[in-house]
């Protein structure tokens, strides 16, 4: 039998949920087991409990059948725990390192209590952490056990599920459980704390407590928060029955009414509309409950004497009252604006006040750098499945010449672009749209996203000075607010992108429509593709791709490229891409004039790079994602890991050599990447696995129709999903072989011959 049971539920939070087990499973105190309850999530939840379960066999899964809400998923999981105490974690939030092994220092010393508290922590979305108001109050207690008859203000410890221990002969004992609907656990709170004799605390800070900017049960206003009432009758049914918890009466009234009042004040809880209808039940249930010798808290007299006259309009006043010298100051701030900013958003503004355009798309990629990536993908595809719906592209002036002739586009900033972007139905962009454009209601955005992440994104990013630099996060949140709709390429970027950029929209898990060509050529585009870039017949093509560093300006390259130039031999082309944030560069240019490389920097394509290459030489690019399609060879560069690493932030170890981390060779030098062809392990099984794996992990949905469902979920309200792929060994197609020079030897290595899974059919 286990010391602890930590039981888990978890619902729609995939972002956080493997943070949350890795904390448990990490803990130095190891007599634990985890009851994991997905409750049906629709999401990746009940996926990354049975692979931690498949990792470690002190996790125990647990599917519902139904989703239940989170009481009786944590019900379910008791029935399955068999420890001594229980403990329970919502699946967002995490245990300090040292926790358990605190609390059972704490048991042991407190001779097994019924309950033992402890404290914890806040973590907001946005970095900041703050302390809870409790830590004062546990330290008081000491090593004492006691009961709330003997200590009633332990009654206002913080009543929620997860900052105590339960010993589970009590629990289960006393048939306790949780009730449906939400503000359960304070219920359970009280209930447990009234029927303990013997309850300890220690002031140590072990639940790190997420504060989630969306997605939480108590995060949107509703008809639900009106079972709170529920919850605290039923709390004053079981004070009934229980007289000798007369005295405790007063304390635990002030505690319902000033949670009731809580509610009332927050708009994420009770809609404005709702508020009288809210106050008028809280007034009811003040009369029905009020105990004789209550005396209202100080500080809040006016709010309890407003419920006990059942008066809306008193209480609206007073507050009203409270708030006049907040929206005073709040007034001086809005005032200003720029006279060129107030025309530009005047027109805006009048643009807006027209109905809006059913069958305009406005699409945007790379902020205004052409018809590129994601967006194009679905444009062209809208074109096929939906002619009906125009699209216009917004660019920058510098681009216009290289677009496509037959391509519809307004200039970003001009009276054009503010008058297409405010009649848009559709706005689909894979970065985002500028700060002052507004979401209408009734206009659907699409944010695309241009990759995989490996390094850390979003909300993240604070967490890394030189990520941060000149970001503001309030403005990126305004944005994200905007979207009704972002694309996943696979179920790590779902995880990240919910946690990362926390905001109401629906995840589309369609795969990457900009990769559909890597799925469908055929050997025709593959030649074409190759001709384009003016690669010579029989020639191997190397691409290489670094991406850009935080920490230094301008493209560098992080290898010797004439060196590896030179020894991959005459037969071989080395294609060389910067990112496209970074100026043109001289010294890069010069080896293209020179012959040694060819730069492909500018190419308005990368899908074409990928099919035009035969192996891909990457550090830390999302590119690897893509490629790993194609199934050819992928080698890893990354000479600075460490350092990119401390100053970027990444998700997972890329060097680990495990499977579904590393999608092929590593080389941490230039001697090194060069030994790595010269002895053919680019190539070789042990490389061709490591991709499998990273193509398994990385690429599920990616089938060739990844535009074409999200147009017809968009545009065409079908509403299709994706299903995850199984990529197979068809008939394979036979790679150039690639001459590696031996330095110093002055020969080639013989030929290695490539069979990648992908296979290129002719088509007529």
């Amino acid at each position: 039998m286990p010391r602890f049971s930590i039981v888990i539920a978890a619902y729609r939070v995939q972002g956080y949920l493997q943070a949350c087990l890795d904390s448990v499973l990490t803990q130095s105190f190891r007599d634990l087991e985890v009851v994991a309850v997905d409750d049906c999530s629709p999401d990746h939840c009940g996926a990354i409990i049975d692979a931690c379960a498949a990792r470690d066999s002190r996790v125990v899964p647990v599917h519902q059948p139904v989703n239940s809400g989170p009481g009786h998923a944590r019900n379910a999981g008791v029935e399955r725990a068999t420890g001594d105490y229980l403990l329970f974690l919502d699946g967002d939030d995490t245990l300090a390192p040292g926790t358990l092994e605190g609390l059972a220092e704490r048991l042991a010393l407190n001779e097994d209590p019924d309950i033992l508290y402890f404290n914890h922590v806040r973590t907001y979305w946005s970095g900041r952490t703050a302390p809870s108001l409790f830590g004062e109050l546990l330290n008081s207690a000491g090593t004492e056990v006691f009961s709330v008859l003997e200590r009633p203000e332990f009654l206002r410890i913080f009543a929620m599920s997860s900052n105590r221990v339960y010993r589970r002969a009590f629990y289960t004992g006393h048939g306790f459980s949780f009730s449906e609907g939400i503000y359960e656990d304070a219920l359970l709170s009280y209930l447990t704390m009234l029927s303990a004799r013997r309850i300890a605390c220690v002031d140590l800070v072990g639940l790190e407590y997420r504060q989630r900017r969306v997605g939480a049960s108590t995060g949107s206003p509703g008809e639900k928060h009106f079972v709170i009432f529920d919850q605290y009758t039923r709390l004053f049914a079981f004070l009934d029955e229980h007289p000798h918890l007369r005295p405790l009466r007063c304390l635990l009234f002030e505690r319902a009414v000033s949670h009731f009042l809580f509610c009332l004040d927050r708009r994420s809880r009770v809609a404005a509309a709702d508020r009288p209808r809210f106050f008028r039940r809280a007034a009811a249930w003040y009369r029905t409950h009020l105990p004789d010798g209550f005396t209202p808290p100080a500080g809040a007299e006016w709010r309890f004497a407003a419920l006990a006259r059942g008066s809306f309009a008193r209480y609206r006043e007073h507050e009203m009252a409270s708030r006049a010298v907040a929206g005073a100051r709040k007034a001086k701030r809005v005032t200003r604006a720029a006279l060129a900013v107030r025309g530009k958003r005047a027109l805006y503004r009048a643009h807006r006040q027209r109905p809006a355009d059913p069958n305009l798309a406005v699409y945007s990629a790379y902020w205004g750098r052409g018809v590129l990536c994601n967006p194009a993908a679905i444009y062209y595809k809208a074109r096929e499945l939906a002619p009906h719906v125009h699209g216009v592209w917004v660019v920058r002036k510098s681009e216009i010449d290289a677009l496509p002739e037959d391509v519809d586009y307004v200039v970003t900033g001009t009276r054009d672009f503010y008058r297409t972007v405010a009649r848009a139905t559709y706005l689909v962009n894979n970065v985002n749209f500028p700060n002052d454009v507004v979401k209408r209601p009734g206009t659907v955005h699409l944010q695309t996203f241009h990759g995989t992440p490996l390094k850390c994104m979003g909300l993240d990013q604070q967490y890394y000075p030189a990520a941060a630099a000149g970001m503001s996060f309030g403005n990126l949140l305004k944005r994200i607010d905007r979207w009704d709709f972002a694309l996943s390429s696979n179920p790590h970027s779902s995880e990240v992108w919910e946690r990362v950029y926390p905001a109401s929209y629906r995840l589309l898990e369609c795969g990457y429509p900009r990769n559909d060509i890597l799925v469908t050529a055929s050997a025709d585009d593959v030649r074409r593709a190759r001709a384009g870039i003016g690669v010579p017949e029989g020639h191997t093509t190397v691409l290489y791709t670094p991406t850009i560093r935080d920490y230094q300006k301008g493209f560098t390259p992080r290898l010797d490229l004439e060196r590896l130039s030179r020894a991959l031999g005459p037969h071989t082309t080395l294609l060389v891409r910067s990112h496209y944030s970074y100026r043109p560069s001289a010294a890069l240019r010069a080896l293209h004039e020179a012959g040694l490389v060819r730069d492909v920097s500018r190419h308005p394509r990368v899908e074409e790079l990928c099919l035009a290459a035969d192996a891909l030489i990457t550090d830390y690019s999302s590119i690897m994602f893509d490629y790993a399609l194609l199934d050819r060879p992928i080698v890893i560069y990354a000479d600075d890991w460490d350092i990119y690493r401390a100053s970027r932030g990444v998700y997972f170890d890329l060097l680990s050599g495990r499977p579904g981390d590393t999608p092929g060779a590593v080389a941490r030098t230039l001697d090194e990447l060069i030994a790595v062809f010269r002895e053919g392990r680019w190539c070789d099984a042990e490389a061709a696995a490591l991709r499998a794996a990273f193509r398994a992990r990385f690429c599920p949905y990616d089938d060739g129709h990844a535009a074409e469902r999200v147009v017809r979920t968009l545009m065409l309200g079908e509403d299709v999903t994706a299903r995850p792929v199984a990529h197979g060994r068809p008939e394979s197609r036979t790679v150039p072989s690639l001459p590696v020079a031996m330095p110093g030897h002055g020969g080639t290595l013989p030929p290695h011959t490539v069979q990648p899974t992908r296979a290129f059919p002719d088509r007529d």
